[in-house]
């Protein structure tokens, strides 16, 4: 009777680790950690990228209700108001700062960029930066992609993200403190069939910003990297991150993505993934079993293009046993 008692105590238990790895919209060790801890950005200088719709609207959102003093970017000055009068929190909305910005702009209008954000809050100083702002045309071929399309990608994505960090960098080095947190993509770990130049961004960005924690983690420069998968922002009802217009898949809300996010960097993670399943399972493969992982990819990555032209599901299950539409 023991015994079988035991072995019920152990199916239930996997069973338990299954359901919870099905149901997931997170890594386990992301999803380890219940709530941001507020104390680490009440009254911090957090500045948000691409913070006038989407997912940088929302973390606004959140962290002005964390009691953090806002600093919100974006090209669009009208929408940035726009988010500004939404805000509520200890610093919001009168304290919030709107600070229009264009990562393409090129080196000496982010400089000044960096300079006005450093004076701001009585030359408080930039505690988060928070990389949002990224670029994305409608999914395509690799070898369709044109220079033009490839420029604009890498000029906000990469380009100008790296060049915001580096002169941003400098102020925080000489205070001892500050943190990046980069808002990624699942396409930044794993291969993404139709948009191979977003991809490249994103994992270019993972590259780096990895790379710079490790030469600037004793000085106290801190890195977030997050990975999101298909977003459902609440402006546009089926979007993803860059608002391409798609089909009914299942996507992580915005307003929990932009909750995980905060609990990732308020907790110090390095790196944390956000989206359902099957996508988080890809992504576990292409880390821990890689040939396995590529092999997966590469069985679905035409049949995904097709998908992609007929605005269908392009994460679902049905790629991979054979349907050439997945509804």
């Amino acid at each position: 009777m023991l015994a079988l008692f035991l072995a019920f105590v152990s199916l239930a238990s996997i069973a338990g680790v299954l359901f919870k790895f099905v149901t997931a919209d997170g890594d386990f060790t992301l999803l380890s950690k219940k709530h941001a801890k507020r104390e680490q950005v009440e009254d911090k200088v957090v500045w948000i990228t691409g913070a006038s719709r989407g997912i940088g609207e929302v973390l606004a959102k959140q962290f002005a209700s964390l009691g953090a003093k806002l600093i919100i970017s974006a090209r669009n000055e009208a929408e940035l108001e726009r988010v500004k009068k939404q805000l509520s929190g200890k610093h919001a909305p009168e304290e919030v700062i709107i600070l229009p910005l264009d990562l393409a702009s090129g080196e000496d209008s982010l400089n000044h960029a960096v300079q006005k954000a450093e004076s701001f809050f009585s030359s408080a100083g930039v505690d988060y930066m928070i990389h949002n702002a990224a670029y994305e045309r409608p999914k395509t071929a690799a070898l369709d992609v044109t220079e033009e399309s490839l420029k604009a990608t890498f000029d906000v994505n990469v380009i100008g993200t790296i060049s915001l960090t580096r002169l941003l960098a400098a102020s925080m080095l000489r205070r001892g403190r500050g943190h990046f947190v980069v808002m990624s993509s699942t396409a930044g770990k794993t291969p993404a069939p139709g948009r191979a130049v977003y991809s490249a961004s994103k994992f270019a960005l993972n590259g780096y910003f990895h790379s710079l924690r490790s030469e600037l983690y004793r000085k106290g420069i801190k890195v977030t990297i997050v990975c999101p998968g298909p977003i459902k922002t609440s402006s546009v009802p089926e979007a993803d991150t860059s608002g391409e217009k798609v089909s009914s898949e299942k996507r992580v809300s915005s307003e929990r993505c932009a909750e995980l996010t905060i609990i990732a960097a308020t907790h110090g993670l390095k790196e944390a993934w956000i989206s359902f399943q099957p996508v988080l399972a890809v992504m576990y493969l292409v880390q821990y079993m890689p040939t396995i992982g590529y092999w997966l990819i590469d069985k679905i990555g035409e049949k995904r293009l097709e998908v992609a032209a007929q605005k269908g599901n392009t994460y679902s299950l049905s790629l991979l046993f054979g349907r050439k539409k997945a509804l």
